[in-house]
C-alpha cells in the first residue's frame, strides 16, 4: 500500500466573511470525500478570510495510482475554486 499526502495552500483574494470563504472553496470536502481512498480536512489558515490550506490523504496499491489521484485532485480544485492555487506541497510515504 502506497500513501501520498497533498496540501494545498489557497488564495482569495476579496473574500470578506467565513461564508464567503465557504462557497468559494465550493465543499470540497463532501465532494472528495466520497472516494473511499482519499480522506479530506481543511487543515490551516482557519483564522484567515483571504487564505484556506487543505490536506488530502490518497491510498493505492501502487505507486502511480496515489500520483494519478493527487495529480486529479490538484487539477481539478485549480479548475474549480474561486481562489488561486499558491503553494502546493506532496510527500509519498
Amino acid at each position: 500500500m502506497h500513501l501520498g499526502i497533498l496540501t494545498l495552500t489557497i488564495s482569495l483574494p476579496g473574500c470578506r466573511s467565513l461564508k464567503e470563504k465557504r462557497q468559494r472553496m465550493g465543499g470540497l470536502h463532501e465532494r472528495f470525500g466520497r472516494n473511499p481512498a482519499i480522506a479530506v480536512c481543511e487543515s490551516g489558515e482557519l483564522d484567515r478570510l483571504d487564505a484556506s490550506e487543505w490536506t488530502f490523504v490518497a491510498v493505492a496499491p501502487a505507486k502511480p495510482q496515489v500520483e494519478a489521484l493527487l495529480s486529479e485532485i490538484e487539477d481539478k480544485i485549480q479548475r474549480t475554486v474561486d481562489g488561486r492555487v499558491m503553494e502546493a506541497t506532496r510527500e509519498m510515504l
